[in-house]
């Protein structure tokens, strides 16, 4: 859903990069979890919040000083996909952006690019960050435009893309 960008002030705030396509959307959960990859994942709640500089600033439950906030830095925030809004079964009309994480891209002549590292919201369009499977493990930036993504394949776990190996 997204993570924290480090702490905000003196009293314990800190500031979140949202995932979702509306800020405020994270608030509709009262509790976060938080965690770094397999780590062990802590339910935090949100005591307040405010938009600061088109950013969501939130104050969790025990955090009182800038010290204890510099520890949840870096830290990704998730809610129980159960409490998400449902998707039709089939996969093809929807999704999250977590379900794109690990899907591997291709293009129109089937040239493997490699696998979805992670999405960006750049304001312009949403961006898919893509790790390369061959030798350089090269990281490519590409548009997530109608005019560029062709299909999103959630059972195959393919994403087929109108974009050439060279660009």
């Amino acid at each position: 859903m997204g993570h924290i960008i480090g702490p905000f002030g003196i009293l314990g705030w800190v500031k979140i990069a949202s995932y979702s396509e509306n800020i405020e959307s994270l608030l509709d959960y009262s509790v976060w979890w938080l965690g770094k990859g397999d780590d062990a994942w802590s339910a935090m709640k949100v005591v307040s919040y405010n938009i600061h500089d088109n950013k969501l600033i939130v104050a969790f439950q025990g955090y009182h000083d800038r010290t204890q906030a510099s520890h949840l830095k870096g830290m990704q925030i998730a809610v129980p996909r159960d409490q998400l809004p449902h998707l039709p079964e089939n996969g093809t009309e929807g999704y999250y952006w977590s379900d794109l994480i690990g899907t591997s891209v291709f293009n129109l002549q089937n040239e493997e690019f490699g696998y979805v590292i992670g999405l960006l919201r750049t304001g312009a369009n949403d961006v898919l960050q893509v790790r390369s499977v061959r030798g350089d493990q090269k990281e490519r930036l590409i548009p997530f435009i109608d005019q560029v993504i062709v299909e999103v394949d959630l059972t195959a776990r393919k994403i087929t893309i109108d974009w050439g190996l060279d660009y």
